[in-house]
């Protein structure tokens, strides 16, 4: 039997500028760049991590698995 993996659905909800580089750089490894863009992620403690950083500019719509 095979596990499904898991993984989160993230929106971006707030732009990313004028605010700090990382902040940038983190929007940028999620996947995201662009005013309400979604991207389905695996659900890891180094990408809940990313997330937890820029919870102010991103949202999580659904978590499946």
């Amino acid at each position: 039997m095979t596990e499904a993996k898991k993984t989160i659905v993230v929106q971006q909800v707030a732009s990313a500028a004028r605010r700090p580089a990382i902040q940038t750089a983190t929007l940028k490894g999620l996947g995201l760049n662009k005013m309400n863009r979604t991207r389905e992620l695996e659900d890891t403690p180094s990408v809940r991590g990313m997330v937890n950083k820029i919870s102010h500019l991103v949202k999580i719509i659904e978590e499946r698995g």
